[in-house]
């Protein structure tokens, strides 16, 4: 790969297991590269990955942000959710002309996911502004690699700015993907399935491994370090898909969003989505009981889903569901995918649960079989943990090269 000098990120003391106290304000890539100017885009005829969470600090979305420093931004690409993060999961984006701006808006999520030559023709660079979840299934990782993938073919340079893991850094977790598995928009991004980067860091692991060498520049962020939450970062939240509403869900979703592989309801369609599990046939105190993980709190609860713009044929839609509330008690110590293997262990108790296409649903999140293997052989949710662990401790060192920050 042929790099461009990468801005240097601020290092900080890392602090595990514990609070930040007076944790320092994070200065996201957009806000550096557009504050700071260290690598003006002045008069380049751009394209800018985006969608609504792709904000400065004082609110400014990085397309107006990015005009503003004299750029010329002549095509805009979309993401699942569309440019303004408004469409359902799943549900295809169309390209068009931004009515905002009036920017032409390639889609990534429609017809194709991979950015044709003829659609990166007569730009300078890829801006990429994407805040992403941390876990592989969430597909904005699998867009940056072929976006990548798309223009190192033919020369083009990306530049990624940086936004922080909601994870955090030192959360990895879950399973290696299966290279014998077909690979899709949410099994794309290298490592265990809770990876620990941030999407500047993914782009610098897969570019440095690349078979085609590409230009590829970061723009780190300031002040962020590896333990941080997101409330130590400072930065207001903005919705990165409609169901991901705080940061509290995203860190239950490695786990909740496994439910979706089953009979029972993720929380789509209703008022916390992602944070609410349940069916007609759950026993809420059993499932509190069971499914009971380090970090979060399960209150026995109640719930209806109902269509609406985020959800609009949610599962289980007018059906009264019982379950549980999922709250976030210590956002360090929360492990999410060990949840959802335990609300997976609990639901199969039931004689009215069913995993949904036979299971496939579970292979393609996970991005392996051996996952759902070990459930329906009964195996214990220590010992599936126990079985990732050496793969967990190799991805750690493979990723060490790759790391910006502390």
């Amino acid at each position: 790969m042929r790099r461009r000098a990468f801005l240097g990120a601020a290092s900080a003391p890392l602090l595990v297991g514990r609070p930040l106290a007076a944790a320092p304000r994070v200065k996201v890539g957009l806000e550096r590269l557009v504050l700071d100017n260290r690598a003006p885009l002045r008069d380049r005829r751009i394209g800018l990955l985006c969608h609504a969470a792709s904000v400065m600090s004082d609110g400014r979305h990085a397309l107006d942000a990015l005009l503003g420093t004299g750029a010329k931004v002549v095509r805009l690409f979309a993401p699942e959710h569309g440019l303004r993060g408004q469409a359902a999961a799943g549900e295809k984006v169309a390209s068009g002309n931004d009515p905002a701006s009036g920017v032409p808006v390639v889609s990534l999520y429609g017809e194709h996911s991979k950015p044709s030559a003829a659609e990166l023709h007569g730009l300078e660079a890829l801006v990429v502004d994407l805040q992403d979840a941390g876990v592989r299934f969430y597909t904005y990782a699998s867009t940056l690699l072929l976006c990548l993938e798309a223009a190192a073919e033919i020369g083009l340079e990306v530049i990624v700015l940086d936004r922080p893991n909601p994870l955090g850094g030192d959360r990895v977790a879950g399973p290696v993907r299966d290279p014998a598995l077909r690979y899709s928009l949410v099994s794309m991004a290298p490592g265990p399935l809770l990876h620990g980067l941030t999407l500047g860091e993914m782009a610098r692991y897969t570019s440095d491994r690349a078979r085609k060498s590409g230009i590829v520049t970061v723009i780190p962020m300031d002040g962020w370090r590896r333990g941080m939450t997101w409330a130590d970062t400072g930065l207001a939240w903005v919705n990165p898909s409609p169901n991901l509403r705080s940061p509290e869900a995203a860190i239950a979703y490695p786990g909740t969003c496994l439910v979706e592989a089953t009979n029972a309801s993720e929380g789509r369609g209703t008022d916390a989505p992602l944070l609410q599990v349940g069916a007609p046939w759950v026993e809420p105190e059993r499932l509190a009981r069971e499914a009971a993980t380090p970090g979060f709190a399960l209150e026995p609860a109640s719930f209806t889903p109902r269509a609406s713009a985020a959800a609009p044929e949610p599962k289980l839609k007018g059906a009264a569901c019982r379950g549980v509330r999922v709250r976030v008690t210590d956002a360090v110590a929360a492990r999410p995918w060990a949840l959802g293997l335990r609300l997976l262990v609990a639901l199969r108790r039931h004689p009215e649960f069913a995993w949904l296409r036979a299971g496939a649903g579970l292979d393609t999140l996970t991005g392996t079989k051996a996952v759902r293997a070990a459930l329906e052989r009964g195996d214990p949710v220590d010992a599936i943990l126990a079985a990732e662990a050496p793969a967990l401790r190799r991805w750690r060192t493979e990723r060490q090269a790759s790391l910006f920050y502390n």
